[in-house]
Parts: structure tokens; C-alpha cells; sequence
């Protein structure tokens, strides 16, 4: 090839079927007979289910079955893989009892979607209605540590001296505040939704899931059934954020009910069903204590988290990869048995609740020392594991810093609050630091080459519109030497190779890519040598003699004694539709670095001073990720990270009605979240040091890592322009005039 592929350009290989509407999501799967299922919804909080007069739905037109408490669908054992605090571990209509505002409690299905939501409707449901506990504010005072669970989420850190306070007493400065983070939602563009088929007894379930192999598990443990009678297709992800990690009720109900009726059925959420029904983000309340010298070097750290639920650490995890200190203390608090949906993870799910009270934090020790909040960075730089010891492998955090600070104009901000105006508009400057842990798993790639002159790069990994489509056909024609356009990359799907482990997750952990693009290279070097070894070993080959020492392969041609040969041509003559070869990955834990991505936030805001309106108005953002591996891809990437982190800072947050523990803007026109006019050209510029000591490849991962300290970057902006410092989230008008 002419040159590398790799760190240039590339356009989406599933670009076009997507802009022309070719491109199939779960729910346009329509087999013969579809029947649809609607679900029904609790109407309380806390309390059970007493009777449901079905008698109208069941005379409704096109009704085919109702399922209920008392008319249960046959769910099986507890989810695999899934901790209690990463979703929901409760078969849904598997008792009576409502633990939730907007829990399943029946399933209507029909001939038509509207038939069905329309006979749901018609039920009449009797409860016995308890006081719901759906106050987050209310169980600020009932915190209590939570058990270890199997992971390393909620376990209290103590690094340092025996008492956090006596460290922080004897500094010469001390900078206490609590940040409120407000629960979140993921909204991604594709509702949840499942179209299931039986045939026998095997299952084919149209899906979207961040884990195809993952999610046929949990569905076989569900229904009962061996794994390989399991079929998850999900080529294309409409977004899922973590919402998709893990397979929620909707899904389950869907290859039960079409089990249980010997037809298709069809599933599919709407959008204020979401809200309760997959999960969210927990509401956090993070105290955040900062000890320091007069000359900023940190004494002390004491991180403080409470939340709804324990759902992979909100918040605390994040401060132990930030700044140096000898002294450390980090706590996390739940309430007990609260009334509300359950969470689970969301896109960067600890770090994005964690960077915003660190940086915040962070921000406002700068202004108390009269320090510049880079200096104040620089001067904690972490070069070591607070834990461990061992060095963080490649990283350049303090060059984003460098970088950013010299292409956004750094040196133009005033320190003084209010100091810079447009007309009526206050103009502030904020920045902020991300880290997110960079790591991959072990995977599994298939690589064959074609007779008609492609190459197939497969592996059960999803797509949730991050760019594996393109970057596993990137790699592949980088491995190959071959055109982008004549390899034929397959993901989504559960039956594709798939890695070892107990867990085989996908798109996850922003990991598929440093995961997948390894594997892929050796994939390719064992497919090239099956093909050599084909090609000097098959009767009909004209290399057939040789041998494997006298074959080379380059750009897709083999070449020895004299005679050249594309690999097309060779299995065309030896009448051979694809040879290759399956490969697994095998990662080992790093014993001497650790790994992590990094990255540098500049905002710029103005804040109406009449109105209290904050427009976002400049941003740059510069990335320490390794390799880039595709320029475009991970431009959007970071982009669309950075916004996901804006959405909290101006925008997002969901409102549960204390005494009915229903949440009140469960949908997009009274749950605001970013558009186009509420962001500007996102600058991201990319440092691109490759990281050996990762992989061969050089990648880290990105995808979660924009939305890791943006809020803060916003929050500080904000702060620089009014003097006005807002702890809770969002930052509306009213709270700037407070």
C-alpha cells in the first residue's frame, strides 16, 4: 500500500447505509406473523399489586395474550456477570410488589403496536399504595458503607497518615465544598427494543446490546436454555452509553412472550418508559476537602461520595489517578431501600461525577491561592500510582496542557471575575483536566481470506455509532496491505468469535478498540500464514513445492519461484471459498505501568448579565490518547464526549416528585439535553504519542474521555465570568441570581 491507513481520515464504512436508510436497527426487523407487545407500567412507588381487571383490554380488537403477576412469563436464575449494583437483578412479574415508579407490572401483546398500547389502557390496576422513600435530599442523612460486591467499587481507601483530618489540619490551607450531581438519562436515539423469533428450540433475538455474546448469556440463564441455542444480531447500536451493557427487562419479556405464543414479537420502549425501565445515572452528593501548602502542593485529599445506589463507584474511583498527595481518603454512602428506578452505568459512569467535584474543586483552591489553575495542576502532576507505585506508561498530560493553553488563548484570561464584557454579556474562561484508565481485554478475531479477492475481519463486538465498522476495516487493510474497500468487517453478532473470560462484553469501558485493533494484527499475521502454508500445500497451487520459507506475502499477492499470485486468483485456482485463521488475544495485567488517557479542557462562556442565560461560546480540547488510529472517528468521539459532559453543566438532571416518586421530565421536551445552537465548533486536537507499553498498536482508549472534566471546565467559565461559584448542577439562571 502507498501508505499507512492508520492516524489518517477515514470515512465511516457504514456511513452509507446508514444515511440511506439501508442500515437495519432491531426494530425494523419484521419476520411473518410479528405479533407487539406494549409494556404496563406501575402508576405508584412503593407498595403491591393487589388486582388488575384485564376484562376491557382482553375484548380490546387485535389482543392476543396479557401477562401479569398472576399470569407470569417463566424468567429463570439471577443475570451472570452482573454485580447488584449494575442493573436489575429482579425478573420482571415476578411478584406483586412495586419498588418504583414506572415498574413493569403487566406486558400487552397484539397483532399492532397501537393495539396493544391502547388495551393497556384500558386495565385497571387496585394497589396497596405505602409512602414511597424517593427523596434523595431526605436520605442525605442515612448513608451507609455498602458491601463489597465482587468488584473493587465502594471499598474505602486510606493512603497516608491514620487520620485524614489530623493531615488536613496541618495544612496550611484547607478548601472544603459539596457538589451535587443530578441523576441522569441516557437518551440514546434508539429506544430499547427487541424483535424475538424462536424456531424450535433456538432463539434468534433482534437486539440492541453494547455485548452481543454477553447478552446471548444473559438471555439463555433467563429462558433457561443452553448458550448456543442462543442468536443475538445487532449489527447497528443507535447509541447506548452503558444503557446497553447489560439486558434489561423489555428484552427478556419479549423472548419469553414469543416462546410462550409460538410467534415473533416485538418490543419496543418508549421514550418516557426509558426513564424507569433500563436504568440511569444515580443522583451524587460529593463532599471534596483539599489540603495544601501555601505554594498549592497538595497535603491531603478527603472524597466524600453519596449515592442513591452503588453503581461502579460514582465519583470517589476517579480521584486516585488525578494529583499527587501522601494523604488520601476516599468514602462512598448509599441509603437503604429507596423507592426509586434502578441505576447503572453511564457513559464514563464515576469518573464524569468525580472530575466535576475534583476540578471544581481544584478551581476554587486556585483562586484562594491567587494561583494560575494550570500551575496549580502542574505543581500536583501525578507521574506514579497513588496505590501501587508503578509509573503511568506515556503520559503527556502536562504537554495538553501546554498545548491547549497556547491555542485557546490561555493567556488572554483575567483572573478577576466579571472583568471581561461584550455588551450584556459577562465573558469567562475555565479549564479542567480528564484522566480515564486505559486498558484492554483478551478477544478473539477472525480473518479469512476471500476467492473473490476481499478479506472478512470478524469478532463479537459491537458498534454503537463509535466507528468499529471503520476501524476494524482500517486495521484489517492496514494487516492485509489490501484497498479498505476490499475488506468485509462483521461485528454484532453473537455467534462471530468472541474472547475468553466470563464476562465477553463488547463496546464497553471505552476498551473495544485498544482491545479489538491488537488482535485484529495478529489475527492477520496467523491468516496470511495459513494462506502460504495453503498455498504450497494444495495440489492445484501453482506454488504448490515450495516451501513456506520461499513464499512471501505482500499487498495481497503471494510471490515464489518465479510466480506471483493475488490471493483471489490462488483460491479461485485451488477451488477454495475463504481460508484464514482465528486468533485470541491473550492480555496479561501489567506489572510494570499503569494506563491511563488524558486530556485537556478550555471553555469559554457568556453569561447574559440581565438574564442569567450561559451560552457556551469556545471550547478546545487536547487529547493524550496513543495512537490514533483514525483521525475523523476519534474527532467524533471526543466531540460528542465533550457535549455529553456539557448536558449536566447547563442542561440535564432529572426531577423525581418527592411524594410519588414519579420522575417528572421523563421525555425530551421537558428533559433538556444540548442541540446544535447550544454548542459551538468543539476544537479537539490530538497529540498522538503512540504507547507501546499498551500494545503493539499504540491505541489507549477515548471514547468516554471528553466527557470526563467538561462540566467542570463549564462550571469554571461560568465562575470566571459572574463570580458566581455553582455547586449543583445544572447552572440555571435563577441559581447565577441567587
Amino acid at each position: 500500500m502507498a501508505r499507512s491507513l492508520l492516524g489518517n481520515p477515514v470515512n465511516r464504512v457504514d456511513g452509507p447505509v446508514k444515511v440511506t436508510g439501508q442500515a437495519r436497527y432491531a426494530a425494523d426487523n419484521n419476520p411473518p406473523d410479528l405479533c407487539h407487545g406494549y409494556l404496563l407500567t406501575s402508576t405508584i412507588a412503593n407498595g403491591m399489586v393487589l388486582s388488575m381487571d384485564l376484562g376491557a383490554a382482553e375484548q380490546s380488537g387485535g389482543v392476543i395474550a396479557i401477562y401479569t403477576p398472576d399470569n407470569r412469563l417463566p424468567l429463570h436464575g439471577e443475570p451472570p456477570f452482573l454485580p447488584n449494583v449494575l442493573g436489575e437483578r429482579r425478573r420482571p412479574l415476578s411478584d406483586h410488589e412495586v419498588r418504583y415508579h414506572g415498574q413493569i407490572i403487566g406486558v400487552v401483546v397484539a397483532d399492532t403496536f397501537e393495539q396493544a398500547r391502547d388495551a393497556a389502557a384500558l386495565i385497571r390496576v387496585a394497589y396497596r399504595e405505602l409512602p414511597p422513600n424517593s427523596s434523595f435530599e431526605e436520605n442525605l442523612d442515612r448513608g451507609e458503607q455498602p458491601p463489597f460486591v465482587g468488584l473493587p467499587l465502594g471499598v474505602p481507601v486510606d493512603i497516608g497518615v491514620a487520620s485524614i483530618d489530623d493531615a488536613l489540619a496541618a495544612s496550611q490551607v484547607t478548601q472544603a465544598t459539596t457538589y451535587r450531581h443530578p441523576p441522569r438519562h441516557h437518551n440514546a436515539m434508539e429506544p430499547h427494543s427487541a424483535v424475538a423469533v424462536w424456531k424450535g428450540d433456538e432463539l434468534t433475538i433482534y437486539s440492541g446490546t453494547q455485548g452481543p455474546a454477553a447478552h446471548a448469556e444473559e438471555l439463555a440463564v433467563a429462558l433457561a436454555v443452553d448458550k448456543t441455542k442462543v442468536h443475538v444480531v445487532s449489527p447497528h447500536v443507535g447509541g447506548g452509553f452503558g444503557g446497553k451493557a447489560f439486558t434489561w427487562a423489555p428484552t427478556l419479556l419479549a423472548a419469553a412472550a414469543a416462546r410462550s405464543l409460538g410467534r415473533p414479537v416485538k418490543i419496543v420502549t418508549t421514550r418516557e418508559q426509558l426513564y424507569t425501565v433500563t436504568g440511569h445515572r444515580s443522583a451524587v452528593v460529593q463532599t471534596m476537602t483539599l489540603g495544601a501548602r501555601e505554594d498549592g502542593t497538595l497535603n491531603a485529599i478527603k472524597h466524600h461520595s453519596f449515592t442513591e445506589a452503588l453503581v461502579e463507584d460514582p465519583g470517589v474511583r476517579t480521584t486516585l489517578s488525578f494529583y499527587a498527595t501522601p494523604n488520601l481518603q476516599l468514602r462512598l454512602l448509599c441509603p437503604p431501600g429507596m423507592n426509586l428506578p434502578t441505576p447503572t452505568i453511564l457513559r464514563a459512569p464515576g469518573d464524569e461525577t468525580g472530575s466535576f467535584a475534583l476540578e471544581c474543586a481544584m478551581d476554587e483552591l486556585a483562586i484562594r491561592l491567587q494561583m494560575d489553575p494550570i500551575d496549580l495542576r502542574l505543581k500536583n502532576y501525578l507521574r506514579t500510582s497513588l496505590q501501587t507505585g508503578l509509573p503511568y506508561s506515556s503520559k503527556h498530560l502536562d504537554e495538553c496542557y501546554r498545548v491547549g493553553a497556547a491555542r485557546f488563548g490561555w493567556s488572554r484570561r483575567r483572573a478577576a471575575p466579571r472583568s471581561v464584557s461584550d455588551g450584556d454579556w459577562l465573558v469567562g474562561m475555565g479549564m479542567a483536566s480528564a484522566v480515564l484508565a486505559a486498558g484492554r481485554a483478551a478477544t478473539t478475531v477472525r480473518v479469512l481470506f476471500r476467492a473473490d479477492g476481499t478479506a472478512a475481519v470478524a469478532t463479537a463486538t459491537a458498534d454503537l455509532g463509535t466507528g468499529m465498522w471503520t476501524i476494524l476495516a482500517m486495521m484489517g487493510a492496514e494487516s492485509l496491505g489490501i484497498p479498505v474497500d476490499r475488506i468485509r468487517p462483521s461485528i454484532g453478532d453473537s455467534r462471530l468469535p468472541v474472547g475468553p473470560g466470563s464476562a465477553p462484553y463488547g463496546a464497553i469501558g471505552s476498551a473495544a478498540t485498544a482491545t479489538v485493533m491488537p488482535a485484529v494484527r495478529d489475527a492477520a499475521d496467523n491468516a496470511i500464514a495459513a494462506l502460504i502454508q495453503h498455498g504450497v500445500t494444495h495440489r492445484r497451487s501453482p506454488l504448490r513445492g515450495l516451501s513456506v520459507e520461499q513464499v512471501r506475502y505482500r499487498d495481497g499477492k503471494l510471490s515464489g519461484g518465479g510466480t506471483t499470485i493475488g490471493f483471489g486468483e490462488l483460491l479461485t485456482t485451488t477451488r477454495t471459498r475463504e481460508h484464514g485463521a482465528t486468533t485470541t488475544n491473550e492480555v496479561k495485567e501489567s506489572t510494570e505501568y499503569v494506563f491511563g488517557s488524558y486530556a485537556a479542557h478550555f471553555c469559554e462562556v457568556r453569561v447574559n448579565r440581565f438574564t442569567g442565560e450561559a451560552l457556551l461560546s469556545r471550547m478546545t480540547t487536547v487529547v493524550d490518547a496513543g495512537t490514533i488510529l483514525n483521525e475523523k472517528t476519534a474527532r467524533n468521539q471526543i466531540t460528542g464526549g465533550v457535549i455529553f459532559g456539557i448536558g449536566p453543566a447547563l442542561f440535564e438532571g432529572g426531577h423525581v416528585e418527592a411524594s410519588t416518586g414519579r420522575i417528572d421530565n421523563a421525555n425530551l421536551a421537558d428533559y433538556l439535553i444540548p442541540v446544535n445552537t447550544d454548542v459551538p465548533d468543539i476544537d479537539v486536537v490530538f497529540l498522538d504519542h503512540p504507547d507501546p507499553n499498551v500494545s503493539p498498536v499504540g491505541a489507549r482508549g477515548l471514547g468516554e474521555l471528553g466527557t470526563i472534566g467538561s462540566a467542570a471546565a463549564v462550571v469554571n467559565a461560568v465562575c470566571n465570568a459572574t463570580g458566581k461559584r455553582i455547586r449543583d448542577l445544572p447552572i440555571t439562571p435563577d441559581k447565577l441570581f441567587e
